[in-house]
């Protein structure tokens, strides 16, 4: 059994860069562990808390904003959160961090590199490619602005290391903050 202390644990990074892929495996470690967690991811919440938002930066904004807020509902129930979405502007980020902050609990910022150029060869969904034919609007590194990071708590670089690699790296991570025991 492993002891945690409940903490939203935020992946950020393009689309493409591995943030659901090692979200979700994180997500299945903490299960063998058998530890309570809930898994908010982008593709899934735009399908349902954030319908009515598209993609302009008031609308981005937003949406980070809810997700922040049900982390901080889901924080205060004892619950892991884990947390997958691009959040492309650091002011984001920070509003995320401060939503949860205020509610006691810390915000793990997980920065998932992966450079523009590995995430179109990648392009699991074919957006990059629907982008760059100007198909969609607003697309993240292409005509959105992505800022990188400037002091995340960890940089899982997911073109150096294997998924596992990165896994263990945030595993490693946690244990050494203290935020997991076991």
């Amino acid at each position: 059994m492993v002891a945690m202390v409940p903490h939203l644990i935020w992946f950020t990074g393009l689309s493409g860069a591995g943030k659901s892929t090692l979200s979700s495996l994180f997500c299945e470690k903490l299960k063998k562990l058998n530890h309570h967690f809930y898994l908010l991811d982008g593709d899934i919440i735009r399908k349902g808390l954030c319908k009515d938002l598209g993609f302009s930066d008031s609308h981005r904004t937003e949406n980070i904003r809810r997700v922040a807020e049900v982390s901080a509902i889901l924080l205060d129930a004892g619950l892991f959160v884990i947390a997958a979405f691009i959040a492309p502007l650091e002011a984001e980020r920070l509003l995320a961090r401060g939503i949860v902050a205020a509610k006691g609990y810390q915000f793990i910022e997980v920065y998932v590199k992966a450079s523009l150029e590995t995430c179109e060869k990648r392009d699991p969904k074919g957006l990059y490619k629907k982008a760059r034919q100007g198909l969609i609007k607003n697309f993240t590194g292409i005509d959105s602005l992505y800022e990188i990071p400037q002091n995340p708590d960890i940089i899982l670089d997911t073109e150096r290391d294997s998924k596992d690699e990165c896994i263990m790296r945030l595993m490693d991570f946690l244990k050494e903050k203290g935020l997991i025991t076991t």
